[in-house]
């Protein structure tokens, strides 16, 4: 397996938040000398992502997810929405009481201020965009009950079919809504006020980390909400000029 390949499959095995591969038992080490074996065995390890994939391929094999606890008490499983030939694609928590009753991301209180930003940012800044001409979706695809972050398990085993969204669409830029979409993309651990505003990589597209929609949606937040702003400006620029 050369370094490049390797690379990938370790990079993808982060994004699911596996910090440790284990060999088959019996399996051979490569010899430790400096004249290794011009033939090795390589790895069994399992493809990045199925060959052809499509968000369709994606949607068949979520099912009737039962793969952790989010589905006990789940309506709708919500996957994502939007164009999916989009540049732009955006990132959140997880479903809330609105999404888990429609199976659309962002079409709550938290929703419609997305896309007032969107929108608004975008005539102001001279582009021509609506929601409809982007991607957004979450890390998970279910709703946590009363609305608790996700926890890493469950995060875990839904992060490969987010993985799969995102090198389907394959998009020039990804923003990062709050902390818990900020940190399943880029693998840092601090909090979103020290992250946004900020580049990061995921897959080597950039991420750009801002604050969710819920957050500013609190009275206290007019500081965070002009940032949110800057950041999305960012975002426009960078994608569509």
């Amino acid at each position: 397996m050369d370094a490049e390949l390797l690379r990938q499959y370790l990079e993808f095995y982060q994004d699911l938040g596996i910090r440790t591969l284990y060999r088959q038992v019996g399996q051979a080490l490569p010899p430790a000398n400096p004249n290794p074996n011009p033939n090795p065995i390589p790895m069994d390890l399992p493809p990045l992502a199925p060959t052809g994939d499509t968000l369709l391929k994606i949607i068949e094999d979520i099912g009737d997810c039962r793969r952790c606890r989010l589905s006990e008490a789940r309506n709708k499983i919500v996957f994502g929405v939007g164009n999916p030939e989009s540049p732009l694609v955006f990132v959140g928590e997880g479903p809330g009481a609105d999404e888990d009753a429609q199976g659309i991301p962002f079409v709550g209180r938290a929703g419609q201020l997305l896309t007032q930003m969107i929108e608004g940012t975008a005539k102001k800044e001279g582009i021509e965009l609506l929601r409809k001409d982007i991607y957004i979706a979450n890390v998970v695809k279910c709703r946590p009950p009363e609305n608790r972050t996700p926890e890493p398990d469950e995060m875990e085993i839904c992060g490969q079919f987010l993985h799969r969204q995102l090198s389907v669409i394959r998009p020039k830029v990804i923003c990062a809504l709050g902390g818990t979409a900020a940190r399943a993309l880029t693998g840092h651990k601090e909090g979103v006020t020290k992250m946004r505003g900020k580049w990061f990589k995921w897959q080597e597209i950039p991420v750009m980390v801002t604050y969710h929609p819920s957050y500013l949606l609190r009275p206290y937040n007019q500081e965070a909400k002009r940032e949110a702003w800057e950041d999305l400006k960012k975002v426009l620029h960078y994608v569509y000029d």
